[in-house]
């Protein structure tokens, strides 16, 4: 019922476009024409994610063209994912053990942070709820003050998804009782997503760009032209063609915003290794002399990276880290990416949207690029005109900004609050300046062992309370409320928290089984 409906449903009388379209432009300072005709240009995950929620939602009243060549590799620095994406598939209706079958997918609890606070100290930056916040004070006050009593135990005990990642145990419970995501393979995604789209009416075509047309009149992109001669013609255009921008960059010309003055690693190698061993259920991430290195597991195999800064340490230094620590064997050749941390100074140009790496890029540290190409996606579609209105844009501008700019900080959070010194990579990061946003929130938990959340960030207090405390900010001072409490009714608070995350434990089965049971890949 959702097929994609075209022909002449529309009639001449409400296409809007033509002398009467143009001279209404003129009048009023607006682009008045119709979007009927999406073209989205690169395929990949954001390209075919895209297009995905766009026919699923509006394949009916839209025409949806992609366009990508077989010849040009997409770029996939990271397999891992955050919970957001399984809000997005819920949206979609997209089957969740189709879809894991078929990626080779496992759960993610959370990401592992190795070597990060200082050399052999570990913490793990978990996905769920910590504890039972007060609506005077979170949890990490109460939790203060009972390690300041001697009452309390680790932080991570009273986290059900914590301890789950720690015990590799999963299962789907009641209520949605646990907080997930997944690896997956990003190839096998974009495939996966293809044939959804194709099914609600995506017409995809295969070819290389030669030139993007624009208009004399506006500047507006009016068409792509094809290696072949071909053109396809569109309403609205969505640049999908990775570190390239060919459309929003080179074409449009909107400017890219450097912040690698912040973030240092600009550089990653990639390679797939086979499985030696079952999956765990969250994201290694192990800070290394110049950078960091990924492992990611899937069903059959394994995904390993090393994302590094080229100041520090040169390409065959970093290449050999990498191969000299995986565990199995290399699969393919290992890739070498080169990128610029930032993010375009407008994601939403004239007729064209931006996704992916053409809108700006994050290192994939906290697993958020696919968000951030799903969130665009989300708002695109929350507020897709019906024509294009310049405060429409600005807007959407706005918002995307304000959403990687808080990301950004939560990145740089891990780079500068550390006791590494021990290298000139390390030295940098600890001595550079950084945000004041960041400032601000390092210096208000330092102090009161307050976090706040602005409204529409990704990362809850929790996540900050996390990477805070695991990188190592031990707050001065804490809610008095806490005080109120004498020692029995403080125990019995804490331990009662203990015993429900207990009792969820006791519910989940081993990562493994669990897998082979709800969503085993085809052999």
């Amino acid at each position: 019922m959702y097929a994609n409906t075209s022909g002449n449903v529309w009639g001449d009388e409400t296409r809007m476009t033509g002398n009467n379209g143009e001279q209404d432009q003129m009048n009023t300072g607006h682009d008045t024409r119709t979007i009927r005709r999406v073209v989205i240009a690169g395929g990949g995950t954001a390209g075919w994610m895209a297009a995905a929620a766009l026919s699923k939602t509006l394949g009916r009243v839209l025409d949806i063209t992609l366009v990508e060549s077989e010849e040009i590799g997409t770029v996939g620095v990271g397999e891992a994912t955050i919970p957001t994406l399984v809000t997005f598939h819920r949206l979609l209706d997209i089957n969740e053990q189709e879809f894991m079958a078929a990626t080779q997918a496992t759960i993610k609890l959370g990401i592992g942070f190795e070597h990060w606070r200082d050399r052999d100290q570990h913490y793990i930056h978990s996905f769920g709820t910590t504890g039972k916040d007060h609506w005077t004070a979170g949890f990490q006050h109460f939790w203060l003050e009972g390690r300041h009593r001697g009452l309390a135990r680790d932080y991570g005990d009273y986290c059900l998804e914590l301890r789950a990642a720690q015990e590799a145990r999963f299962a789907h419970l009641p209520n949605g009782g646990i907080n997930y995501a997944f690896h997956l393979d990003t190839g096998r995604y974009a495939r996966f997503l293809r044939q959804f789209s194709e099914g609600f009416g995506v017409r995809r075509v295969e070819g290389k760009i030669r030139n993007v047309l624009t208009r004399a009149a506006d500047g507006h992109i009016e068409a792509l032209e094809l290696d072949d001669g071909s053109r396809i013609e569109g309403d609205l255009f969505i640049d999908c063609t990775g570190f390239r921008a060919l459309l929003i960059g080179q074409t449009l010309g909107v400017g890219f915003e450097d912040w690698s003055h912040w973030l240092f690693c600009d550089s990653a190698f990639a390679v797939q290794s086979t499985s030696v061993r079952p999956p765990i259920p969250y994201t290694r991430s192990i800070a290394g002399v110049a950078g960091w290195q990924w492992r990611i597991p899937l069903q059959s195999r394994s995904g390993n990276g090393i994302v590094f800064s080229s100041r520090f340490i040169d390409n065959e230094a970093a290449l050999a880290t990498l191969l000299g620590s995986i565990e199995g064997e290399p699969l393919l050749e290992p890739r070498l990416l080169r990128f610029c941390p930032g993010q375009r100074q407008r994601s939403w140009q004239g007729n064209c949207v931006a996704l992916g790496l053409a809108g700006g890029f994050l290192e994939p540290l906290e697993s958020t690029n696919i968000h951030l190409i799903q969130r665009g996606i989300v708002r695109l579609l929350q507020c897709f005109p019906a024509v294009l209105s310049q405060t429409t844009i600005d807007e959407y501008n706005q918002q995307t900004a304000a959403e990687i700019t808080h990301i950004r900080d939560f990145i740089i959070l891990h780079y500068h609050v550390t006791q590494r010194r021990d290298t000139p990579f390390w030295r940098a990061a600890a001595e550079m300046s950084i945000p004041a946003t960041l400032q601000h929130r390092i210096d208000l938990f330092r102090e009161t062992a307050q976090v706040f959340r602005v409204p529409n960030e990704l990362f809850a207090e929790n996540s900050w309370v996390q990477v805070m405390l695991g990188q190592g900010i031990e707050p001065w001072s804490w809610h008095p409320v806490t005080r109120l409490m004498p020692d029995p009714e403080l125990s019995g608070f804490l331990e009662a928290i203990r015993s429900t995350v207990e009792r969820g434990m006791r519910q989940l089965a081993p990562h493994q089984q669990y897998l082979e049971r709800y969503c085993p890949a085809p052999a």
